[in-house]
């Protein structure tokens, strides 16, 4: 989403449910959990995520890496009218090949990242890289749906309001999104067997744990 048009209405959208779902879920599979340390948030676009993680756990600091500029942009005005400067960093990069200062992260996320990736192991082998036995990692993306029709159905439920460029960007989402299964497979052969895969809504799916065998 390099596209300065895109990027603005992405950032414009109204993603107040699915992306407090998000906080609200990981929240319920750690619970009792204070996250204090550093965060990485892969794929963090205009940095909505990063915002609420931010708020939700006032201790923590956040590193958001992205690939666009164009939505990095759109994040750092964000950052700014939320008054998070000083805890929520934003870095330009396209994994698994970003530079970061620190190799060491308490929680690693990711919101709708995983269906962009053109080979999707990339997402897996950063996360067994830079995840310890002590970070919290937790995934939400987009599943898609059995048909067409489907995808076009859910469109039309959640996005009947927003602009033909989000409604056509959501369409080709869901029909790039992953299943289940497929991710099950594809974390069986990142070994990252112990990272659980639960649906939680008719168009989501998280996926969450701690490595058990990481260094």
């Amino acid at each position: 989403m390099d596209d300065p048009v895109q990027a603005a209405a992405y950032a414009a959208a109204d993603f107040s449910e699915p992306h407090g779902l998000f906080i609200k879920k990981f929240q319920e599979v750690f619970p009792g959990v204070n996250i204090t340390d550093h965060v990485l948030d892969m794929g963090c676009g205009p940095a909505d995520i990063s915002i609420r993680f931010a708020r939700a756990y006032p201790e923590c600091h956040i590193d958001g890496v992205d690939g666009a500029w164009a939505m990095l942009l759109e994040g750092e005005a964000a950052i700014k009218r939320s008054g998070l400067q000083q805890r929520i960093k934003l870095i330009q990069g396209v994994i698994p090949d970003f530079e970061l200062q620190r190799n060491k992260y308490q929680a690693i996320l990711s919101n709708s990242l995983l269906h962009h990736l053109h080979k999707p192991s990339v997402l897996w082998q950063c996360i067994s890289r830079l995840a310890t036995q002590d970070t919290f990692v937790f995934v939400m993306d987009l599943m898609r749906p059995e048909s067409r029709q489907e995808a076009e159905m859910l469109v039309n439920t959640y996005c009947e309001t927003e602009p033909d460029i989000l409604r056509q960007d959501f369409y080709n989402s869901l029909c790039a999104a992953f299943k289940p299964e497929e991710i099950q497979q594809q974390l069986e052969k990142t070994g990252l067997r112990e990272l659980v895969v639960e649906v939680i809504t008719d168009r989501h799916m998280i996926i969450h744990g701690k490595l058990m065998c990481a260094q």
